[in-house]
C-alpha cells in the first residue's frame, strides 16, 4: 500500500469562502494537486479558476470524535508498528508473510488529532485492522495531548468510523487541478 500516485500535494482549507477557495486555486501550478474542503461541492464549484474539475466522486465526509484511550491487543495473525517520524505517527500492520495489511498516520496540531491515510488491503478486511488502526492512532494522539479527532471520510471508511463512534459534520468538497 503506497502513496497514493494520483495525488502530488494537498491544500486542506479550515473554513470556506469564495476568497480563500479562489487565492487556493490560483496558488497551484502542479497537476494533481487536491483543494479541500468543508462545503458542498456544488457550491465550490464556480469559484474554481481554469484547470481545476471538482472530484464528484471523491466526495467525502468531515468527521470527528472526543478522543478516548483504550486497551489494545494486535489482531491475531498480525504484527503491528507505530512510528513518529517528525510530529506524524504511522501505524502499519502487517500479515504473517511480512505483507502490508493496513496502515494510517496521524498529526496533532494542538489539542486535535488529524487522522489521514486510513487504509486496509481488500484481502485482509472484515477482520478488525481498521478499528485497530483507529484505536491505535487515538491512543498515541491522546498521549501527546489531543482530546479531538478530525478526519475527511469517503463513503466506505464513513461506515466503519460511525461503528468506533465518529460523527459527520459536513461534507467535504474535494477538487483536483489538471491544468
Amino acid at each position: 500500500m503506497a502513496d497514493n500516485p494520483a495525488e502530488v500535494g494537498r491544500h486542506v482549507l479550515p473554513v470556506t469562502d469564495e476568497s480563500l477557495v479562489r487565492s487556493a486555486a490560483v496558488s497551484v501550478a502542479a497537476p494533481r494537486t487536491w483543494l479541500k474542503m468543508p462545503a458542498e461541492p456544488e457550491d465550490v464549484e464556480p469559484w474554481l479558476s481554469p484547470g481545476w474539475v471538482v472530484a464528484w466522486e471523491e466526495t467525502g465526509h468531515l468527521m470527528a470524535i472526543d478522543l478516548t484511550a483504550t486497551k489494545l491487543a494486535t489482531p491475531e495473525g498480525y504484527t503491528a508498528t507505530v512510528q513518529a517520524v517528525d510530529d506524524v505517527v504511522y501505524v502499519r500492520v502487517l500479515d504473517a508473510a511480512g505483507e502490508p495489511a493496513a496502515q494510517g498516520q496521524m498529526a496533532v496540531v494542538g489539542e486535535t488529532a488529524v487522522v489521514d491515510r486510513v487504509i486496509t488491503a481488500e484481502s485482509h478486511r472484515r477482520k478488525g485492522l481498521g478499528g485497530f488502526v483507529m484505536r491505535s492512532l487515538a491512543n498515541r494522539a491522546v498521549e501527546r495531548g489531543a482530546d479531538t479527532g478530525v478526519l475527511g471520510a469517503t463513503d466506505a471508511g464513513r461506515a466503519l468510523y460511525e461503528t468506533l463512534g465518529w460523527k459527520k459534520h459536513s461534507t467535504i468538497a474535494e477538487c483536483i487541478y489538471r491544468s
